[in-house]
């Protein structure tokens, strides 16, 4: 599909050059497209980045995959996942800071894990699932900062591995305690 095309060249854009360089030309020629394609399906700059995260939540949902017999172990694997995925992270991180600072944008912020960790806070018996909810959020997305761009991302264990794995799952873990 012509418009996924386009989105995934805006986050690999994004991901190498911030989001001063994200235009509608330079998507173009990322995606190997005649020039004005990507004006064709998103008028705007704004219309862009909105397809862009939309692009981003629709992949990262389709990677949560909650094991109620292993919790931890899940969402470490999805957070190593999205450390291995280095660019649609960084992307998505670029766009949610865009968003502070142009209020017609803010409608991206909705997209994130929130509902998920509500739920998953009520299923382990937390007294306020929707503040603990929040907290697991916050936790997961600082892990997962501290992991890609933070001092973790130099001494942590190589995204993809064994190491990486056990070592993202004992701290959600203790994340996770009620």
């Amino acid at each position: 599909m012509r418009k996924d095309l386009i989105t995934d060249a805006a986050i690999e854009l994004v991901a190498e050059l911030g989001m001063r360089g994200l235009t509608h030309r330079a998507v173009d020629r990322k995606a190997g497209l005649p020039e004005g394609s990507t004006s064709a399906y998103f008028r705007t700059r704004k219309a862009l980045i909105e397809g862009l995260v939309e692009r981003l939540a629709v992949q990262e949902q389709q990677e949560i995959h909650l094991d109620t017999a292993d919790l931890a172990g899940s969402i470490a694997r999805t957070i190593d996942n999205w450390l291995v995925e280095r660019n649609r992270t960084l992307a998505r991180y670029a766009a949610m800071l865009e968003a502070t600072h142009h209020p017609e944008l803010k409608s991206i912020l909705v997209h994130s894990p929130r509902e998920q960790a509500t739920a998953l806070a009520q299923a382990l018996g937390h007294e306020n699932p929707e503040r603990s909810g929040a907290h697991i959020t916050a936790f997961i997305e600082g892990l997962l900062f501290y992991r890609l761009v933070g001092g973790g991302s130099t001494t942590g264990p190589v995204p993809g591995t064994e190491e990486s794995f056990q070592d993202l799952r004992k701290a959600v873990e203790k994340a996770l305690r009620p």
